[in-house]
């Protein structure tokens, strides 16, 4: 049984179908890339799945169960992770800029331990939480950065936070939407080296929209191609990559005997 499913999923912005009758089963333990040029309805996809958007028509379906009338802390709670972009909200837990970077981290550990929020109770009475919270932020390359307010925080860093977050409420599916988009080149690392040692469980399912190819054929078991809100191709990374479809839709490129 897939752990996702979209099924004729469609949403409709006035006339404008941004996501058109998409139909994909994602299989536990696998990563898949979902790659297509700008305004092809991928992160509109992907707030489908989170439950950000509402579906026009179509359905979702988590471990067998369809989840389409459920908003997006409900699926959260269902196992579904879905990190922030370009300043959205974080999903699973909120990100809190005043608190420290270390005491965000240790909410979220406490959220998932369903110990509750006491902001007021010393760290010290909850050793093993504040030792999951620690080991997140070395995860992540954080643990200098540890008693900054998250605010503080620069763009990229506050990316690898958002990181570390969804690790701590251990999601059965990450859901990563450009997660080095902003980043230096010599912070992109640590995340993609992050995503690939989540991909070594195959226990968890990862969706990754991601414009950078290198990091496509790294990283992807599958690569699904979203075209003007369509699904257009599908299957393993260099033969889908190689595909005449991709070759024009994503890459630009003209085949050989194709109309002006």
């Amino acid at each position: 049984m897939p752990i996702l499913e979209t099924r004729d999923l469609t949403i409709r912005f006035g006339g404008h179908v941004a996501v058109n009758a998409v139909s994909c089963a994602f299989e536990p333990g696998t990563l898949t890339a979902i790659v297509g040029p700008n305004g092809a309805g991928k992160t509109t996809y992907f707030n489908l799945i989170s439950g950000q958007l509402r579906a026009t028509s179509g359905t979702v379906a988590f471990k067998g169960a369809e989840i389409t009338g459920l908003g997006p802390d409900k699926r959260a709670r269902l196992g579904l992770g879905r990190g922030a972009r370009h300043g959205r909200a974080f999903q699973l837990t909120n990100l809190f800029p005043n608190l420290s970077v270390f005491e965000n981290v240790r909410l979220a550990v406490q959220a998932r331990a369903g110990t509750g929020l006491d902001l007021f109770s010393m760290a010290s009475s909850h050793r093993e939480l504040t030792e999951k919270a620690e080991l997140y932020l070395a995860r992540v390359a954080l643990v200098d950065k540890a008693a900054f307010k998250a605010a503080e925080l620069s763009h990229g860093d506050q990316r690898k936070l958002e990181v570390a977050l969804m690790l701590a409420v251990e999601p059965d599916v990450f859901m990563f939407d450009e997660p080095t988009a902003g980043m230096s080149v010599d912070q992109a690392p640590v995340i993609l080296d992050l995503i690939e040692d989540i991909r070594q469980d195959r226990s968890k399912t990862i969706l990754l929209v991601e414009h950078k190819m290198d990091v496509v054929r790294r990283l992807a078991d599958r690569v699904i191609v979203l075209h003007n809100g369509a699904l257009v191709a599908d299957g393993e990374p260099a033969v889908v990559v190689a595909s005449p479809v991709v070759q024009e839709a994503y890459l630009g490129i003209r085949q050989k005997g194709g109309g002006a």
